[in-house]
């Protein structure tokens, strides 16, 4: 059974950095691509970040872009956070795909076959 689990979350001021890791197991590939979720109370999960394993593509929400980066190393993925803001604070999710799908590379929802239990980041002013 395919399981990612997160991990690297908590508590940052405005202005710091946070690094999330994901690990994926139970797979017998490498995904094709892998991305960041998240979830902000009474708001729709929205992508984040999304890297594909065949070229190394990345695609970056606006809300992020020059302070988020995204990696992948085989079955894991990360999400480098520098300059965080409150707007940031919301339940990450990590996500793959399966080995053979196709994707873009960019962090849609509907891309994604497999889910994280999701971590939670907080960031205070």
């Amino acid at each position: 059974q395919v399981q990612l689990v997160e991990s690297g979350g908590g508590s940052v001021q405005a202005g710091g950095s946070l690094r999330l890791s994901c690990a994926m197991s139970g797979n017998t590939h490498s995904p094709n691509c892998m991305g960041w979720f998240r979830q902000a109370p009474g708001k729709e999960r929205e992508g984040v970040a999304g890297i594909r394993a065949t070229d190394g593509r990345t695609d970056y929400a606006d809300s992020v872009k020059g302070r988020f980066t995204v990696s992948q190393d085989n079955a894991k993925v990360y999400l480098q956070m520098n300059a965080v803001k409150p707007e940031d604070t919301a339940t990450y999710y990590c996500a793959a795909t399966a080995w053979d799908a196709y994707c873009s590379g960019s962090p849609h929802v509907y891309e994604y076959n497999y889910w994280g239990q999701g971590i939670q980041v907080t960031v205070s002013s």
